[in-house]
């Protein structure tokens, strides 16, 4: 098995229990890797494992978000798809986002910072170039495509908090027309 095989699994027990929180025996107990397995896999340890888990939700962002912000559809459409693919990658709002988990964490702080805030960067900038696109001033369209990030991530964790999907669903549900509010 290629160590691509087990990506979903460390994704999953890094959202739960953060990188401090999840331990190789955990790591081992739910891929089936012994220990010595899952160094073959990932030399550099749980480090290695967080930035592979990293990287696919960075991939994802690219194929999932990034690629639809940049087809040639109306503004409107290209923001409801988006809202749809990030409900479905957050299980609507039942998952944790892998990039909030490791960022609050003191010492994974430093070993992620810049893959993580890269992501949100490109994300929002992807945002901002459709606004800017549709007609709306740069300043504008950077600070939406801010604001759309605090949207999710609050909803995200005010859902997990008060065990309500419905806040993350109604979030997704009203972003599109206010990320476009104003354009013509």
């Amino acid at each position: 098995m290629s160590k691509q095989t087990h990506v979903p699994t460390l994704i999953k027990l890094f959202r739960q229990f953060g990188y401090e929180g999840v331990t190789l025996s955990k790591i081992s107990q739910e891929t089936g890797l012994g220990k010595a397995s899952l160094y073959h896999h990932f030399p550099r340890g749980k480090a290695e494992m967080a930035e592979t888990a990293l990287t696919h939700v960075n991939n994802w962002l690219e194929t999932n978000i990034l690629e639809i912000l940049d087809r040639p559809e109306p503004a409107i459409a290209k923001f409801q798809v988006m809202c749809e693919e990030v409900s479905k990658f957050f299980n609507e709002g039942q998952t944790s986002c892998l990039w909030a988990v490791l960022l609050m964490e003191q010492s994974s702080d430093d070993l992620f910072h810049a893959q993580i805030s890269g992501a949100f960067s490109q994300w929002i900038e992807a945002i901002a170039k459709v606004l800017v696109t549709a007609g709306l001033d740069e300043k504008l369209a950077k600070e939406r495509g801010e604001d759309a990030m605090i949207m999710i991530q609050g909803a995200l964790i005010l859902s997990h908090s008060l065990k309500d999907i419905a806040l993350f669903r109604r979030v997704l549900q009203l972003l599109p027309n206010q990320l476009c509010q104003g354009i013509t």
